[in-house]
């Protein structure tokens, strides 16, 4: 864990436009700064960025951010590793919240792990470029194959010398571990002498998100008929098989831009995929897919596209992994090369374009696909067609999103048609299955009850993302009321450390206005955000508008953006149009909190006036019905008195 002192120092060197203008070309605009925007295509830019207020927003897809939220979206980066990359870009030394004895031993593996890695690749990819054995046996093996130098050093190819223990005498001249070198996978010891593990072969750094090296696999050139033609770097504290996809880190922004990702099984594949410009691909590493690799693939999309081999095994390669990719909410489509092909040789034989048109015209339902292939193995069987409906029944029951209902009933109705069986027989089918699942899970959460056991299962992960309001940013700005919340907040970060009188601040006043609105605040989350800034205050802090741009909640972090306006910025350029001082919102600041702060008690007075009249229409007693008028004069006036101050007399 990052401590927080170690947070406020980067916090406090951050430059929104020095960090995203590394990623997007930026062109000053009057106050902002203007680009194109990196989430989506376009070519009018309209992605601002605001020094001033250190928020970013796409006024053509809506995106908006920080500088930590933006590292998060477009590098694929958690709140830590966001922060991590942006203590190297600033020289801030992480100081870490004190942890047991062995999760810092793991750290420190870890750390050590990824600089013997470090040193690895460049010792590889030296050894590749710059020795006579390397160019005459690796380069020439790899320029055979039909890479070009400019994609070796992309995903920076090596090769390791075919001599005993050049590399580990390098590594422990440079003071490396020779435990950790063993445990990195790239020194053996075989009798009581280290020696290297992979003599004589390509070497392919495999990286993670953030591009740091993680582990390697190495392929033998020469033919050993007793040698492995791969060999991987063995599981350890940061290269886990089951939670990677090799050429990740170079594809991910490719991903991102084309909302799709292409699988392929091998190094070879990605790489010649990218050298033709299909650069959205990764690979397996020639393993069933797992949970870990899907959720890694729907960060950046939710559109799966899997090209294998078209061979029987490269078939029920790819069927496995569907079950899963289902539950995960991804839409899978599949993409057969034909026989005794792979991606790599056949982009090689059809060329980029064409390759890019098999693949678009290829595409077959993943479902479907695996319903046709089984429909041939049952061929009159009728015991085995019986099997088959069982199984499509229970793949389409894995489809279980709220926003999937749809595509799931779509499922049924084609199956049916395909499997000449009644739609309402397969629809109940699909249901039992649904309803055994949820038997098994409630099951599971009783007698984890039961037993005491702790631990977020199926059933309670389900709960928790039902709680979650469904695109309430996009819900809520349509209510009108909502903004006049949100303009509360907005002027309570924006100023309220500026001074309201003489003995207090702009806080002082707000939070004291707001003890007779919490009720008629419906955001809840608007709420988190009012009480965290009174708790602040109170404790003698200064919140600021940063205070909760860059929390660690990001949530709140995001609710905070959206509520700051880029709209508000005035142009320097209008002093050309326009004679005199332009008077800017931060010297109008009490206009704007006094105005924010009457359209707020008007809701509240409207909304109090509403409930007052539905009571008046029930039957009561003379000296109630006398109540409920007084009240509603009462409330008239305060509305009148309101307006009248406000210069309007508009309350919708």
């Amino acid at each position: 864990m990052i401590a927080n002192q170690t947070i406020q120092q980067i916090l406090s060197r951050i430059d929104i436009i020095e960090i995203v203008g590394t990623f997007v070309k930026l062109k000053k605009r009057g106050v902002n700064y203007l680009g194109l925007c990196p989430f989506h295509n376009e070519k009018s830019p309209s992605f601002t960025v605001s020094p001033v207020k250190e928020i970013y927003k796409c006024f053509g897809c809506g995106r908006s951010g920080n500088t930590i939220s933006f590292l998060m979206e477009h590098e694929k980066y958690s709140y830590a590793e966001a922060l991590r990359w942006l203590a190297a870009r600033y020289n801030v030394e992480i100081e870490e919240k004190e942890v047991s004895p062995e999760v810092r031993q793991q750290q420190q593996m870890a750390d050590s792990l990824y600089i013997i890695n470090t040193f690895a690749q460049k010792f590889f990819s030296d050894t590749l470029f710059g020795s006579e054995e390397g160019q005459d046996i690796g380069l020439s093996y790899l320029k055979e194959r039909g890479f070009n130098e400019e994609i070796m050093r992309k995903f920076q190819l090596g090769y390791g010398p075919d001599q005993r223990d050049v590399f580990a005498r390098a590594a422990l001249a440079a003071q490396y571990n020779l435990e950790y070198l063993q445990k990195s996978g790239l020194v053996v010891v075989r009798d009581e002498r280290p020696m290297d593990n992979y003599r004589g072969r390509i070497i392919f750094p495999i990286h993670n998100q953030t591009g740091k090296v993680i582990g390697f696999g190495a392929r033998i050139i020469r033919s050993n008929d007793r040698a492995p033609k791969y060999i991987n770097t063995p599981e350890n504290e940061i290269y886990v098989k089951s939670k990677i996809l090799y050429g990740l880190y170079q594809a991910r922004q490719a991903i991102d831009r084309q909302n799709e990702c292409l699988l392929v099984e091998g190094y070879t594949d990605v790489i010649s995929l990218h050298q033709a410009g299909i650069e959205n691909v990764v690979a397996s590493g020639g393993t069933s897919l797992t949970v870990d690799q899907l959720r890694l693939i729907k960060k950046y999309t939710k559109h799966l596209t899997i090209i294998y081999d078209g061979d029987g095994a490269g078939i029920k390669a790819a069927l496995r992994g569907l079950d899963m990719a289902l539950e995960e909410s991804l839409d899978v489509k599949l993409v057969l090369i034909p026989d005794k092909e792979d991606p790599d040789s056949y982009v090689r034989k059809l060329g980029a374009a064409a390759f890019r048109d098999f693949v678009a015209a290829g595409k077959k339902d993943f479902i479907l696909f695996q319903l046709e292939v089984a429909l041939k193995d049952a061929a009159g069987d009728s015991g085995k067609k019986a099997e088959l409906v069982n199984q499509m029944a229970e793949t389409i029951a894995k489809i279980n999103k709220t926003e999937d209902f749809t595509r799931q009933q779509d499922y049924i109705r084609q199956c049916a048609e395909i499997l000449r069986i009644e739609e309402e027989g397969l629809h109940s089918l699909v249901n039992k299955f649904i309803r055994g699942r949820i038997e098994k899970q409630e099951s599971r959460a009783a007698a984890q009850a039961a037993t005491g056991e702790s631990g977020i299962g199926v059933g309670t992960s389900q709960a928790a993302d039902a709680t979650l309001p469904p695109d309430e940013e996009s819900i809520s700005l349509l209510l009108r009321h909502e903004q006049n919340e949100r303009g509360m907040i907005r002027v309570l970060l924006d100023f309220g450390l500026k001074a309201w009188d003489e003995q207090s601040s702009v806080a002082d006043y707000i939070l004291a206005e707001c003890i007779d609105l919490y009720e008629m605040i419906d955001n809840k989350r608007l709420l988190k955000i009012l009480d965290l800034y009174k708790n602040l205050y109170e404790k003698g802090q200064e919140p600021t508008t940063k205070s909760f741009l860059y929390h660690e909640d990001q949530e709140l972090s995001t609710l905070a953006v959206s509520i700051m306006d880029l709209n508000l910025e005035i142009s320097p350029n209008w002093k050309n149009h326009y004679e005199g001082k332009i008077t800017t919102p931060e010297e109008l600041y009490r206009e704007d909190v006094l105005s924010t702060m009457h359209y707020v008690k008007l809701r509240k007075i409207k909304r109090l006036m509403e409930e007052n009249q539905q009571d008046l229409a029930k039957p009561h007693e003379d000296e109630e019905l006398m109540v409920l008028l007084q009240t509603h004069r009462h409330l008239k006036e305060l509305e009148i008195q309101l307006t009248r101050h406000m210069g309007t007399v508009i309350v919708k």
